[in-house]
């Protein structure tokens, strides 16, 4: 990252299997950022259809015009957008992120590593199996995925591979809320960097979800937060606030990796 950008996170009750009335909050969420001349915009998981597990596949079909609807948005704006959908490869499913640049190109795509056993995600997506970062205009972002943020190893690998940034997209639920905050200023810390997060809002399969969607800067303060209901969020975005914080603290320099293991 070498200048200065806004970045925004979206968050609403993402509607179980409803991709059009989904497709429309975000369309007016954009154009709302866009308005504040945001330049990266995260958005909840699963954002077209949330977790309708029964039928991702009828789902998938849908995902390629998604893209490109939001490729559209991407350029039209000058806005980099992500957020995860479900992806179909050879009759296996995925939890699938997708980082589309502000010229409206797909820079990366990133399956979720971690699914999430207690939910029973296991039994109705694949894993992935690479961790993704991603060469943008803004600069070098790495991607996770909700229940990816209890494992600092991803978010360290993406430090090592460069990430300035972070973005999330999560359905993390209410009564782990505290979990949240807690992780993703941590990781914001411990990596010295930026954490873009976007949750969901509303209530699905008996699980209320209470948005909290932040921006977190590499001090671990939360400068940007969405609060609690249907709504959008942006902060500025410093490169020098990434640079500043690991010339004073300089942990890659001071890692002992010959003695972890």
């Amino acid at each position: 990252m070498e200048n200065k950008f806004r970045a925004g996170v979206v968050q609403f009750d993402v509607e179980c299997g409803r991709i059009e009335a989904n497709l429309e909050k975000i369309s007016g969420y954009l154009e709302t950022l866009a308005s504040e001349k945001v330049s990266l915009v995260v958005l909840p998981e699963m954002f077209s259809c949330s977790f309708d597990n029964e039928n991702l596949k009828g789902h998938s079909k849908s995902t390629q015009k998604i893209i490109e609807k939001l490729s559209y948005f991407a350029l039209d704006y000058r806005m980099a957008i992500a957020g995860t959908l479900p992806e179909q490869e050879e009759g296996l499913i995925f939890n699938t992120m997708v980082f589309i640049d502000t010229d409206g190109k797909i820079k990366g795509k990133y399956r979720k590593l971690h699914l999430f056993r207690l939910t029973g995600e296991h039994l109705y997506y694949t894993a992935g199996n690479k961790i993704v970062t991603v060469d943008s205009t803004l600069g070098r972002i790495g991607l996770m995925t909700c229940y990816d943020l209890r494992f600092p190893e991803l978010a360290r690998s993406l430090f090592l591979n460069g990430a300035q940034l972070i973005v999330i997209s999560a359905q993390w639920p209410e009564h782990r809320k505290e979990h949240w905050e807690a992780l993703v200023r941590a990781r914001a810390i411990e990596n010295q960097l930026f954490m873009v997060c976007s949750n969901r809002t509303g209530t699905e399969a008996g699980l209320a979800f209470p948005g909290l969607s932040m921006i977190a800067d590499p001090m671990g303060k939360v400068i940007a937060h969405a609060g609690n209901t249907d709504s959008c969020a942006f902060a500025e975005i410093n490169p020098d606030a990434v640079k500043d914080m690991r010339t004073l603290i300089p942990c890659i320099t001071d890692r002992r990796v010959e003695v972890y293991g």
